[in-house]
């Protein structure tokens, strides 16, 4: 009986072992082998994570240096106005994710109160300054899921805006593939599982596909089509499909993103043929489309109205619009325009007078004015960048050598001197 009893405990301790060593093995395994054991044992349908063959994503660059366009001067007038200026408290995810994209992960400023590249890129990829700017006022930005890591986004306060756009947003800031995420209660992830979840994730039927198509397309070619946690085929023809479906007025900020989303999977098919013939010249036909109703609702100052999809009749029968928005369509337009060939462009000089108005814009209003619409202004400060052939942190840089940040004095009385700090 005594000796049953032994064996009985060994045996139990042997299986505790064996669980223990099993485990063990699973946390430490590949992810291949984690993949397996859920498939066999949890029964959890999966799929194989899209290899991912570069450290640094892929960038679309201009194709112009035309001052013409915008002068060093000018550009210099413009970034001052777009540098990230924020309040560290309550920093808004949105705000940071348009400064990166457009300032990336490698901008510094001799002004401490502007936030640097790696201070935004820090909050938006540790759940620990994301805590440090908003304590328990916000629910996390980062979402613990079982394979990965996504994100929060919608109206809530604390949240990305749109979709994917915190990976694309960081994607075109040029953050490495293996640029550490610290969640809530995961301490093991880095952008590719952000990645990998989203592209899990996606969805066709979504709303808004505009950033999930950059992002994408910025990282897996020449991988050109995946499947999701629901084992559907998605490639980046139904994207660029997707993107062409509706009116021209449908879409983010008046129609514009799927603009140059589509402009930029064409610019990454001429690399890497990501798109079938026949969905690229369906791009192309758009884009073509696009060109021919910007050229002729230009209005006389220079600007292109929020409802440029309308063509002559944005001029014949002009709508009151709020001039925040057509500062949208004006820079958005410019914006795309810089990584498209000449073929795809209005007459030259319409596209000189379009970035005249909102370089007027731009550097007529105060510093709080361009807060409150920073979104729609940072996409100015990018796209007048482009037209020089550069990018806002590499020209600042440079700019910053003869032109150093002075800050503002104190006299005797501790009263603010009012003199206006050098570019």
């Amino acid at each position: 009986m005594k000796s049953h009893k032994l064996s009985l405990k060994t045996v139990v301790i042997v299986q505790v072992l064996v669980v223990v060593a099993f485990c063990g093995a699973y946390t430490l395994g590949s992810r291949e082998s984690q993949q397996e054991f859920n498939d066999v044992f949890l029964m959890q349908q999966s799929f194989p994570e899209i290899k991912i063959d570069r450290k640094i994503p892929l960038r679309v660059e201009p194709f112009y240096n035309d001052s013409s366009v915008v002068t060093d001067e000018e550009l210099a007038a413009v970034l001052k106005q777009v540098r990230p200026k924020f309040p560290r408290k309550h920093l808004k995810p949105n705000h940071v994710e348009h400064a990166l994209r457009t300032w990336s992960i490698h901008s510094t400023f001799q002004d401490p109160n502007v936030v640097s590249g790696v201070e935004m890129k820090d909050f938006l990829v540790d759940h620990g300054r994301f805590l440090a700017s908003w304590g328990g006022e916000a629910s996390p930005l980062l979402i613990d899921e079982p394979g990965g890591i996504s994100i929060r986004w919608g109206s809530q306060a604390g949240g990305s805006v749109h979709h994917d756009h915190w990976l694309a947003s960081l994607t075109e800031a040029g953050i490495p593939l293996d640029d550490p995420v610290f969640a809530p209660s995961r301490r093991d992830m880095d952008i590719n599982d952000v990645i990998q979840q989203s592209l899990r994730d996606f969805r066709l039927d979504e709303r808004e596909v505009e950033w999930s198509a950059m992002a994408f397309g910025l990282w897996i070619p020449p991988v050109k089509q995946w499947k999701t946690t629901d084992g559907r085929a998605v490639s980046f023809d139904q994207i660029a499909l997707r993107l062409l479906r509706g009116h021209k007025r449908f879409g983010v900020c008046v129609g514009t993103h799927r603009v140059y989303s589509l402009m930029l999977l064409i610019r990454l098919d001429d690399e890497f043929d990501i798109l079938s013939d026949q969905v690229r010249a369906q791009a192309y036909a758009y884009l073509e489309r696009v060109r021919d109703l910007i050229s002729v609702c230009q209005f006389e100052d220079g600007h292109w109205p929020a409802n440029w999809m309308d063509g002559k009749t944005a001029l014949t029968d002009p709508q009151e619009i709020p001039d925040y928005k057509n500062v949208i369509a004006t820079g958005h337009h410019l914006e795309w325009l810089a990584i498209a060939p000449k073929e795809l462009h209005p007459p030259h000089e319409q596209i000189v007078k379009a970035a005249k108005w909102v370089i007027k814009n731009t550097t007529t209003h105060t510093e709080a004015e361009i807060l409150q619409k920073y979104t729609f202004y940072s996409h100015v400060g990018n796209a007048l960048a482009l037209w020089r052939n550069t990018h806002a942190a590499t020209f600042w840089s440079e700019w910053q050598k003869t032109h150093p940040y002075i800050p503002e004095a104190v006299d005797s009385s501790n009263a603010i001197e009012a003199r206006k700090p050098t570019l």
